[in-house]
């Protein structure tokens, strides 16, 4: 599946975390498939692709780790701090047809 500019390896049940996903009112996401092995087969075309979808429950929010940034230059007294901490989702598939 793909999300957020990212690709995982799902089977129904697994767990995922990743960016900040908008749930329906359900609390369900639809994900787009980038392969599909079913067995032997696999699928990797476009159309193929299209009529599968990947549904999952959203678990709840979560916020990640924090990073500090940190930009120094030498000898001109340049230095600044910044932090950053990436809004996170949690979410397990429930079906992938």
């Amino acid at each position: 599946m793909r999300a957020g500019g990212r690709q995982e390896k799902v089977e129904v049940g697994t767990i995922v975390t990743m960016d900040r996903i908008k749930a329906d009112k359900d609390g369900n996401v639809q994900l787009t498939p980038v392969l599909f092995v079913d067995g032997d087969k696999i699928t990797s075309d476009a159309k193929s692709l299209a009529k599968i979808t990947v549904t999952a429950e959203v678990l709840g929010d979560l916020r990640g780790p924090k990073i500090v940034i940190q930009k120094f230059k030498n000898k001109t007294g340049y230095k600044k701090r910044q932090g950053h901490r990436q809004e996170l989702t949690r979410v397990k598939v429930t079906g992938i047809k």
